[in-house]
C-alpha cells in the first residue's frame, strides 16, 4: 500500500532519494508474506519532542515516515539507498500538523504520510523549507493532499494505484454480503444468548442470486467487485462511469459461456446517469474517487431512489455519502441495508449510526 513517489513530478525531483523511495514502496506492495510490523532495530531519538525510531543513523538523505508500517523490504531498500529513515512512534493515532512541522524540522529529503493527514500548503512549505524534493501518500487514494500546493512548493508526490485492488474489491464483497445476509445481526443475537431454536423468518436477509448489482465507478476496483459478484452470484451489472469499461468485455464473454453450459446468461449495461443505476440495482457499490463532484452523490434525493430492501455499500471515501441521510434512510426504512469501511468524518460516526442494525461498519480495513 506503500506510493510510488514520482508518478506527478512537481520540480526538479532528487532523483537519487525519489528513486529510492519509489523502489522501496513498490517493493513492498503485493506480497504477503511481508505483511508483519517493521521488525525493531533502530535506535530511539526524539526530533523536537517528537519520538521516532532512527535506522542508518548515518544515512546522507533523510526520509521521515510518519507511521510504523507493515515489513520490512522497504526499510531495507531505503537504507541500502543511504538514506536515514526515521518513523514516528508518538502515540497518536492521527498526528496533528504541528506534530508533523516538529517531525519535518531543519532538513528532511523526503516524507512517507498517511491518508489522515491533511497535505496541504502548510506541510508543504515546511518541507520545502527544510530542502525537501518527495511526498508519497501510504494510500491508493490522495484526497487528503493538496496537488497544487505540492506542485507550488516544488514537491514531487505520488500515489499507487492498482496495489489494493482486489483486497478492496473482497472486503466489497464481504460487506455486502454481511448486510444483506444480515450476518452481524445474527452474531449478535447470539453472543446474547438469545437463540432458541430454528425459525422459518429468523433473520431472513436478501437472495443475491441473479439479481442486479450496481457499479458507481468502474475501474480496478469496481471492475474486480463486479466480476466477483458476477461470478459468485450470477449477478447481471449496471454500471456508471464516465467512460466504458473492460467489464462489459468480461460480462459479456461469461454469458456465452453460461448460456452454453444451458446457464441464463449474465448481462451488463453502461447507463448515462447515476439515477438509473440507483433505481434498478438490488446492490449499489460505490468506487469512485472523492472530489467535489461526488461528495454527498449519495445525498437524501438519491438514497431515496433505491430499491425499499437494496443494500449500498461504501469502500471508496466516507464523504461520497451524506451519513446524516443515510442514518435517518437506515431508520425509516428498517429493510434497506449498507455496508461501510469508510465515513464521513472519520474517526468519529454520525450520531445514530452505530445504533442502526441494518448498517454493517468495519474501521476502513480494506487494505488490511
Amino acid at each position: 500500500m506503500l506510493t510510488a513517489l514520482v508518478a506527478r513530478s512537481a520540480g526538479s525531483v532528487k532523483r537519487n532519494a525519489a528513486g529510492a523511495l519509489t523502489t522501496a514502496v513498490r517493493a513492498f506492495t503485493g506480497s504477503p508474506a511481508l505483511a508483519h510490523h517493521c521488525e525493531t532495530g533502530g535506535s530511539p531519538a526524539t526530533v523536537n519532542g517528537v519520538s521516532v525510531e532512527v535506522h542508518n543513523e548515518g544515512g546522507s538523505k533523510r526520509v521521515l515516515v510518519t507511521k510504523e508500517l507493515p515489513g520490512r523490504r522497504w526499510l531495507d531498500i531505503l537504507v541500502h539507498n543511504d538514506c536515514r529513515v526515521e518513523i514516528c512512534t508518538d502515540p497518536a493515532v492521527i498526528l496533528p500538523n504541528a506534530t508533523i512541522v516538529k517531525l519535518i524540522g531543519d532538513k528532511c529529503d523526503g516524507v512517507v504520510g498517511q491518508l489522515t493527514e491533511d497535505w496541504s500548503d502548510e506541510l508543504f512549505g515546511a518541507l520545502k523549507a527544510a530542502g525537501g524534493k518527495v511526498y508519497s501518500n501510504y494510500a491508493v487514494g490522495y484526497n487528503n493532499v493538496k496537488v497544487p500546493a505540492a506542485t507550488a512548493n516544488g514537491i514531487g508526490m505520488g500515489n499507487t494505484p492498482g496495489v489494493l485492488t482486489e483486497t478492496t474489491a473482497e472486503l466489497a464483497a464481504a460487506l455486502t454480503l454481511a448486510a444483506a445476509r444480515r450476518v452481524v445481526e445474527a452474531d449478535v443475537f447470539m453472543r446474547a444468548e438469545k437463540y432458541k431454536g430454528w425459525l422459518p423468518t429468523l433473520f431472513v436477509g436478501n437472495l443475491l442470486q441473479n439479481k442486479t448489482v450496481g457499479i458507481i465507478g468502474a475501474g480496478r476496483i469496481g471492475t474486480a467487485y463486479a466480476r466477483m459478484m458476477v461470478e459468485g452470484h450470477k449477478m447481471d451489472v449496471v454500471y456508471y462511469d464516465p467512460y466504458p469499461s473492460k467489464l462489459e468485455d468480461y460480462v459479456n464473454a461469461y454469458g456465452e459461456f453460461l448460456k452454453s453450459q444451458g446457464e441464463r446468461p449474465v448481462t451488463v449495461k453502461r447507463v448515462d446517469t447515476v439515477e438509473e443505476v440507483l433505481r434498478t440495482a438490488d446492490v449499489v457499490s460505490l468506487h469512485c474517487n472523492l472530489d467535489a463532484d461526488t461528495k454527498h452523490l449519495m445525498n437524501k434525493e438519491r438514497l431515496n431512489m433505491m430499491k425499499e430492501d437494496a443494500v449500498l455499500v461504501n469502500a471508496a471515501r466516507g464523504p461520497v455519502v451524506d451519513e446524516v441521510a443515510l442514518v435517518n434512510h437506515l431508520k425509516a426504512n428498517p429493510n434497506f441495508k449498507c455496508g461501510l469501511d469508510v465515513f464521513e468524518d472519520e474517526p468519529a460516526m454520525k450520531p445514530g449510526l452505530r445504533d442502526c442494525p441494518n448498517a454493517v461498519i468495519v474501521p476502513h480495513i480494506a487494505s488490511a
